[in-house]
């Protein structure tokens, strides 16, 4: 998303110029860049496919927590041309609220099912560590990884931009030897820190490399280095995650971190070089109405979405149990199929949007509202 500075016309008291000018229509604010969006909407829909259908081989299509943390990355280099108090400020204000309001609802369940919480509880307040909580709501509560991690990044951003600046294309390159570190030398404390570690190591390529299109480093980078150099890293985390299968049990990258942040850097590089190089701006979106209705919905309640979609999953369970007891229910409708519970935990996830979206809307001080 680039930045367009106006030049202001300047003409003497009294001329023709000065009086058109007066009454001109203010400037529009620019247009949000469809392709980060786009990419956004397919990264939360990816999100819920994966934890409805638990296929091992979606996150090798499309790396939605690499490509999540790229465009954050970007936007928040972006952010930080402005005072970095300011900005950082402002993340907290927008995703603490969100959080707060989805976490009264899990907590309160987890202390109605037994929870006794300790101290760690203030983890729920500032996630700079994994929020704890008890078995029945794991299924809740574990996706709070991704909102720690982001909450890291955001505080670290400040000093990662300042450092990256210093020599871009080096910094890019060794941000990938964290996870080398991680996984071949020393594997980090066994708790809160060392899980907050492993995986800011798996998603800081991303992140600056979020911060290397902003600042138009990918752009002037050869096409032909820029493909090698991604394919080759893809196919170093493929590599890696179909070698280590018996380590892991799976192929899946969400269980292997060094082979998640080699196919995720490769995978994001080739997306955010060409929009970088190639000028991708999806413009024509528009002209398809609901799809990008959907598109700006899917944006402006992301965090919503995001944490939403798992209790939506579990309500989706005992109410396709319900349609069990109408017959016609039973006869016509595809009750034990696993797309069918997808489709009713789409239909949930609106209804969360609907229900609780607005939290958004009061964190980001605009004006409540049901749909964006």
């Amino acid at each position: 998303m680039g930045s367009h500075r106006r030049g202001a016309a300047v003409a003497a008291p009294g001329t023709a110029e000065t009086d058109v000018e007066s009454t001109a229509p203010l400037p529009r604010p620019p247009a949000r860049d469809r392709y980060f969006d786009t990419l956004r909407a397919l990264a939360l829909i990816r999100v819920v496919t994966y934890h409805t259908f638990g296929w091992a081989w979606a996150g090798l299509v499309f790396p939605s927590m690499g490509v999540m943390f790229g465009l954050a990355g970007t936007l928040m280099a972006k952010s930080l041309e402005r005072p970095a108090r300011k900005v950082l400020k402002s993340r907290l204000r927008r995703l603490l609220p969100p959080f707060w309001f989805w976490g009264v609802f899990v907590v309160l369940a987890m202390l109605i099912h037994g929870w006794l919480p300790g101290w760690q509880i203030v983890y729920w307040i500032v996630p700079l560590g994994d929020p704890p909580g008890n078995a029945w709501g794991e299924q809740a509560w574990e996706i709070l990884w991704y909102l720690r991690t982001y909450l890291w990044f955001v505080l670290l951003s400040p000093l990662l931009l300042r450092i990256f600046r210093l020599a871009p294309v080096p910094v890019l390159l060794l941000s990938l030897a964290p996870v080398l570190v991680l996984n071949f030398v020393w594997s980090g404390p066994d708790n809160r820190f060392g899980s907050a570690l492993w995986d800011l190591a798996t998603y800081l390529f991303c992140w600056i490399l979020g911060f290397a299109h902003r600042d138009g480093v990918l752009q002037r980078m050869k096409p032909v280095l820029v493909v090698v150099l991604a394919l080759a890293v893809m196919a170093y985390g493929g590599w890696y995650a179909f070698a280590h299968q018996a380590d892991f049990g799976t192929y899946d990258l969400d269980e292997n971190p060094l082979a998640q942040a080699f196919w995720s850097a490769g995978f994001v590089l080739l997306l955010m070089w060409a929009k970088a190089y190639l000028g991708i701006d999806f413009a024509r979106l528009t002209g398809f109405r609901r799809l990008d209705r959907t598109v700006t919905i899917f944006n402006a309640r992301a965090v919503t979405i995001y944490l939403w979609h798992e209790i939506a999953l579990i309500l989706a369970v005992p109410l396709i149990d319900q349609f069990w007891n109408v017959p016609a229910f039973e006869k016509y409708l595809p009750l034990d199929s696993q797309w069918f519970m997808f489709g009713i935990g789409w239909l949930l996830i609106a209804v969360f949007v609907l229900l609780c979206g607005w939290v958004e809307d009061v964190a980001a001080k605009k004006k409540p509202r049901l749909v964006p």
